[in-house]
């Protein structure tokens, strides 16, 4: 924050230096929750994106993170993976889904090319559960890119995106992505989009199900297992009880927190583009995790974001550290259960 003062207040000139101290921050929203300045402590994550912003203007956008953008707007790839675009028809005729539905299920970049498994999973669910669904051919929901200050083609992005929801007639969309769905519940907002679609995480939907007795497990998952909190749905978006009250009722699950949880939960490290920036930063953030998961005596740490799925498996095999780290959804896919009209 001094150092956006700093800048703001002329007192300090851009620099490569400079830039990768802002860059290095996951935007994990920690300050916020920590920060005893109540008039403005809502605001610091958007400090630091705005402050990014600024050093995209002013030229001094790291190198790593430009590649994000390049790859979202390239006409072929619209994703920062820098794989080629699925319109995701061949996933609507492998599932036999709808042109329109009463719902969309936003798959998001990284559960599309990198948590395929996840993706799946998903699709199945929500099939097995009888959920009217479809899928569009999505372009990124612009998560990479609004972190790391790259916002010149948001407007574009979420207008498109909203444009092929609305061509399905769906009034409700559904992710099993925390950084999608924190981008579509309220980067989107900020960006001056109307939309007339409500927003959920799957989540959100099992625990329904399960509230309204209409999802009946039929089998057990006997591990003792351990959730990390997205800072997307945690921090961010206050999703706390919710992921919890669905593992507990997961027949055979010993659940165990770790000593950090809820709003003051350790970040993965990958957030804010310090996966693609800073990769060996996010890896030790990732580390020290996974060493507080051991803690628990858990053998499996879940969560319910592919980005955080990613960089705690990328940092439990660098390490060795021993855990399956798999998102509740798999979890789901595995155990039989029934649906109840």
């Amino acid at each position: 924050m001094w150092l956006i003062y700093g800048i703001i207040s002329g007192e300090i000139p851009w620099s490569q230096g400079l830039a990768n101290v802002i860059y290095a921050c996951s935007t994990c929203g920690n300050c916020i929750e920590n920060c005893r300045f109540e008039k403005f402590n809502d605001f610091l994550v958007d400090m630091i994106e705005a402050a990014r912003a600024e050093a995209v203007n002013s030229g001094f956008c790291p190198e790593r993170q430009k590649a994000l953008l390049e790859r979202t707007i390239n006409s072929e790839k619209y994703n920062p993976y820098d794989e080629p675009n699925s319109d995701n028809e061949h996933l609507k005729k492998k599932y036999n889904l709808p042109d329109e539905a009463e719902w969309v299920y936003f798959i998001g970049c990284t559960s599309n090319y990198r948590q395929k498994n996840l993706r799946d999973a998903t699709l199945r669910f929500l099939k097995k559960a009888n959920i009217n669904f479809t899928l569009i051919d999505e372009h990124c929901c612009c998560s990479p890119i609004i972190r790391t200050g790259q916002i010149s083609p948001v407007k574009d992005f979420i207008n498109y995106n909203i444009a092929q929801i609305n061509n399905t007639g769906a009034k409700k969309v559904i992710t099993s992505c925390a950084g999608c769905y924190r981008t579509l519940k309220k980067d989107w907002i900020k960006f001056g989009a109307d939309y007339g679609f409500e927003i959920y995480h799957t989540v959100e939907l099992v625990k329904q199900l399960l509230d309204e007795e209409k999802l009946k497990f039929k089998s057990e998952y006997k591990q003792t297992l351990t959730y990390h909190d997205p800072c997307h749905i945690g921090r961010h978006m206050g999703l706390y009880e919710v992921p919890r009250d669905v593992y507990k009722q997961i027949p055979g699950i010993n659940f165990v927190e770790m000593k950090r949880n809820k709003e003051n939960a350790w970040c993965c490290g990958a957030g804010g583009g310090v996966k693609i920036g800073y990769p060996d930063w996010a890896l030790e953030i990732s580390k020290e995790r996974l060493e507080e998961a051991k803690e628990t005596g858990a053998t499996v740490i879940s969560s319910v974001c592919p980005f955080c799925s990613t960089n705690l498996n990328d940092s439990n095999d660098e390490f060795n550290m021993g855990f399956e780290v798999i998102d509740l959804i798999e979890i789901l896919d595995r155990l039989d259960f029934e649906i109840i009209e």
